[in-house]
């Protein structure tokens, strides 16, 4: 692990309650922002799409004055952290490995995991797939998913709702929209997207446009769907779809209800695969449940993580 001097998007200043570093995990170098005590519990959070670590800012503080070790990355093709080339190099079982060997980089064989949008969709992942590496999981607007799936096949509320990821798998015309006049859409869709008046400000969102204008982000941010749209149509052909996932790991599940994109019936009915669930819905929240609230869902993760 190497700490570097290279500009992270948000220059790390004197009194920042973080550090900037880079670590090496499953063949590729992340950038990731670490705080509190060394010895303290590990967090890992992960954030969604089209973010970066600085997701996290409300939290991140507070988690580590509880005591834990936080570490937020930029996942795989966002912001500092590496691009590889590629639909491949995006498939769910890399974002699962790359959480995994997050984990080891730290010297740790578990750690508890939280996640929001496509960083939820790994941390749902990785406590499917990797059990022994979650203590405890935190989701944030992000469904389970095979409760997703199912939804998708009998919801045409949630079918419509899901559009862009059907655009997302066009070539090249994603990446153009995503960047057109100086990243508009990304001040739409953060900007407007959210309940709280100012919830992002205007120096949050130039951030995240900074970061979205790496070279090489929007297709890599992109092809997270691309791998996840391949992947699940060959388990639709050759399984009938992705099958029951058990989680075992205590979890909580933080709904914003006025997300635009995913139903509030994605939090239904979960103890099928999830028993050990706690569903926390937040009635004046958007999908940017960590931005309209920061105080009520830090609280929770607390609570949680306790």
């Amino acid at each position: 692990m190497t700490t570097t001097a290279d500009d992270w998007t948000v220059p790390a200043a004197a009194d920042d309650p973080w550090t900037h570093d880079t670590v090496e995990t499953n063949g590729v170098r992340l950038h990731v922002v670490t705080a509190g005590p060394e010895d303290g519990d590990l967090v890992v959070l992960l954030h969604g799409f089209p973010e970066f670590w600085y997701a996290w800012r409300h939290q991140i503080p507070a988690l580590a004055e509880a005591g834990y070790r936080v570490v937020a990355p930029d996942m795989r093709g966002y912001n500092r952290s590496e691009k590889p080339a590629g639909v491949g190099a995006y498939h769910i079982d890399e974002l699962v490995s790359d959480v995994v060997g997050l984990v080891h980089a730290f010297d740790r064989e578990s750690a508890h995991v939280v996640g929001h949008d496509w960083g939820g969709l790994v941390a749902w992942q990785t406590a499917i797939d990797r059990p022994g590496v979650v203590d405890r999981l935190a989701v944030l607007n992000a469904p389970h998913p095979t409760k997703y799936e199912r939804t998708l096949r009998s919801n045409p509320a949630q079918l419509g709702k899901s559009w862009y990821v059907g655009f997302f798998q066009l070539p090249e015309l994603p990446e153009w929209v995503l960047g057109a006049r100086e990243f508009e859409a990304i001040e739409r869709m953060l900007g407007e997207g959210t309940v709280r008046d100012g919830a992002f400000s205007e120096t949050d969102l130039e951030r995240y446009k900074e970061a979205f204008a790496q070279p090489g982000a929007r297709t890599a941010a992109l092809n997270y769907y691309r791998a996840l749209a391949r992947r699940n149509a060959k388990l639709t052909l050759t399984q009938g779809g992705v099958g029951d996932l058990p989680v075992r790991a205590p979890t909580l599940l933080v709904w914003g209800e006025q997300d635009a994109a995913l139903d509030v019936s994605l939090t239904e009915g979960l103890q099928e695969w999830v028993p050990d669930i706690q569903v926390e819905r937040l009635p004046d929240a958007s999908h940017w449940v960590q931005f309209d609230a920061p105080e009520r869902v830090t609280e929770l993760l607390l609570e949680h993580l306790a």
